[in-house]
Parts: C-alpha cells; structure tokens; sequence
C-alpha cells in the first residue's frame, strides 16, 4: 500500500495489519506518516476482504511515543522544515483520529511498550487496546510547555472521577492494571502471548455482521489479570485533591493531604516542574470538555495548539527534554500568578477561518 519503510502495511487473512516501523525513534509519527495511514484507513474501511485493523510498534521499547514534536519545533524555530508545519502536522494528525474512532470494523491496538501523546491517540480512539506488562502509558505534555491533545479532552475525561486531570496536569506513568482501570487500554495480555494472540486474530474466519464478536472472544481468550490498580486505592485522595477548578487550590489541596503526604508533597513537586501555562490551559480544556465526542475534542485542541505554537513554552520545553536535555526549562511566564484568566482564555480564543474541518 505504500513504500515508506516507516509506517508498514499488510494483510493476513481478513486482518488488516499496521506495523510503526521507527524503533529508534520510538515509533513516533511523522507527518509523512499520517499521510501514508489516512488513505491506508480509508482504502481498508471499504474493503470487503479485510474485517479488521491490528496496529503495533517494532521493537522492544515502544508501541508509539507520540508525534514527531521535533520536527515542529525546528519548523516553528525556523531551524529547518516548512514553517506551516506547526499548523498542517496538528492538522492532518487530528484528521486521521476520526478515521480510527469511527471505523466501520474491529481496530486493535497492541500497546506494547511506551505509549504516550500520538501513540495514545492512535490506540485509545480505537476499540480494543491491549496492555502488556511492558506498557508504559503517560500523557507528558505539560512537561514541554503543550497540553494533552489528540483526543484526551475526551479520553481523560472518561477516566473514574478526578483522575483524569491528575494524569493530563502531572503526566504520570501507568502501567497495564492502572491503564485498564482508566479505560484507555481494554485488555492485558502477557508480552509473551502477543504474538499467539496477533496469528489467532489472523487465523480468525470472519462472518460477515460478527466481526466484533469474533474479535472480543479471541482477546478474551488470552486476556490474563494484570492485577490490582494502584490508581483505584488512592482514587479518594485524588479526588479530593484534583476536585477544584484552580492550579493554585489543587496545589493547596496536595500540601494539606494527610492521608499520603509522601504522594501529595511528590505530586506538588512535579506540578511545579511544569510549564505554568500549560497547566492553566490543560485544567480549563478538561473542564470545560467534559462530554465532548471526539471531533469536539479535536476542534478544541487544534485551536490551543495553534495558540501554543504563537507563544513561548512549547519551543522551550522541547529545547530542555529534546535538543539540549539539560531538563531546565525556563518557562515564561516563569509562575501561576503572572497567567491570569484573561491570559488563559486568549488560548481559547477561536481561529476564524483557521479552525480545524473534518471531511
């Protein structure tokens, strides 16, 4: 279907099978990747012979670790790139998500591995998500002065109570049984039994109208118990630290917890590591998303990243985690009390004829 060795398509049997074919960069999608897997989607959604889609990563580090954020930083630095590309990467990243969330046949995800940013949208707005003792789930953003986008005004918004705007604010790592508790993966399945798991979906022989009760039966075959969610013991004292519409009650919340005061003053310490902006972007575009589909969600999103890209923490923080690594970043405004509502809502403000459209 395509001759780009980063993004691999092919058949077995009725299975539709997408391999992310950049292991030393962590699988993480380029923009000429996007534009290999939207027609590719397209092309098997109305394809009689081929009843569902597996997408998994190569290598033994990562199903995916998001979008290829450096190229859009070099492109808005004018380091090197097309300048638009801080406009069309977002653009046509977002497009192809519909395609995954809607698509007329079963989409299974083998999140094997690292999966954060892109590799959460490419997996959680599909169907079926599958876990293994090696994932590593996160949604990092506010770490480099952005916001948790491609879908997870939506997705994290699904999680049980509060826990979802701990995830986005904080960027916390979860592991399979936490990820499952969440909703963002479906199943666990031991690394060990993925590749039996991947030929029974191949050897499936399809019935035409049974495809998704052909699918669940097989990874509820192999499905296995992964085990206790830390996330559902310390969901109370989540809640209650995460219940308030402020960055600034949230971090009072946290000093005043009592009950796990070594996790609160951990916590405390990890949001103040965070771009300030982004974590006043990220609250609001949780709370005011909630109950957004999809497309709502991408729509918001699009209109913060263009936003984002005109300011100043974005660029900063790919410097300090991606191009220097020195994991200082100096962000500005450099605290909370220089970003006030005024200054939060300006990335709300919509783009005019900029707005993200779907087909």
């Amino acid at each position: 279907m395509t001759e780009n060795t980063d993004i691999l398509f092919s058949r077995r049997g009725g299975l539709g099978t997408v391999l992310l074919n950049r292991p030393r960069a962590l699988n993480a999608f380029t923009l000429d990747m996007f534009r290999q897997f939207d027609p590719g989607l397209r092309a098997w959604a109305d394809e009689p012979e081929i009843h569902a889609v597996l997408i998994e990563g190569a290598g033994d580090k990562a199903f995916c670790a998001g979008g290829d954020v450096r190229a859009v930083y070099e492109a808005g630095k004018g380091i090197s790139g097309d300048p638009s590309l801080t406009s069309v990467f977002f653009a046509e990243e977002y497009r192809v998500l519909p395609l995954i969330h809607h698509l007329p046949k079963p989409y299974i995800a083998i999140i094997d591995g690292i999966t954060m940013g892109g590799g959460a949208g490419v997996s959680v707005n599909g169907t079926y998500r599958v876990a293994t003792e090696r994932t590593m789930f996160a949604m990092p953003e506010t770490g480099i002065g952005l916001f948790p986008d491609v879908g997870a005004t939506r997705f994290l918004n699904l999680s049980p109570g509060h826990i979802g705007r701990y995830l986005g604010l904080t960027g916390a790592r979860l592991e399979a049984a936490d990820a499952l508790y969440c909703g963002l993966a479906t199943h666990f399945v031991p690394h060990e039994h993925v590749t039996a798991l991947v030929a029974a979906l191949a050897a499936i022989a399809w019935r035409p109208g049974e495809q998704h009760e052909q699918v669940k039966a097989v990874l509820s075959e192999f499905a296995a118990d992964p085990g206790p969610p830390p996330l559902a013991a310390r969901r109370a004292v989540i809640d209650r630290c995460f219940a308030d519409a402020s960055i600034e009650a949230i971090l009072d919340a946290l000093q005043s917890e009592t009950d796990e005061p070594d996790w609160a003053a951990e916590t405390h310490a990890a949001l103040l590591t965070k771009s300030p902006t982004s974590l006043r972007i990220t609250l609001r575009q949780l709370i005011v998303g909630q109950g957004f589909d999809l497309e709502d969600a991408l729509r918001l999103e699009y209109r913060l990243t263009q936003h984002v890209m005109a300011a100043h923490d974005f660029y900063e923080g790919i410097r300090a985690v991606l191009v220097d690594k020195d994991q200082k970043p100096r962000w500005q405004p450099g605290s909370l009390a220089e970003i006030d509502e005024v200054a939060t809502e300006a990335y709300f403000a919509p783009l005019g004829d900029g707005e993200l459209a779907f087909d």
